[in-house]
């Protein structure tokens, strides 16, 4: 199954935004820093193995399958409603 996340900063990242909350930075060490942090949150993402990604797409096919299902159903009904009250075309 999936590895386990963690899903707080590291504690470097807290001490730079600490850092740079209390030190008036200028417009581009302030993105320096947020690139930095992007960075750092980006490594702990972690890459679904093959047979987990094959499991996720099933799930979405059947779920976009089953909602195409609904919608035309929908769709076919009150088409059936409109021609009721409207009368037939032509």
């Amino acid at each position: 199954m999936a590895r386990k996340v963690v899903d707080e900063p590291s504690e470097e990242v807290v001490a730079n935004a600490r850092i740079a909350r209390e030190s008036n930075r200028g417009p581009f060490a302030r993105l320096n820093l947020f690139i930095k942090q992007v960075f750092a949150e980006l490594r702990k993402v972690v890459t679904p193995t093959r047979k987990e990604l094959l499991s996720y797409t099933g799930v979405v096919l059947v779920f976009v399958i089953i909602m195409m299902g609904i919608v035309s159903a929908f769709d076919w009904v009150f088409g059936l409603a409109v021609l009721y009250v409207f009368g037939t075309p032509g």
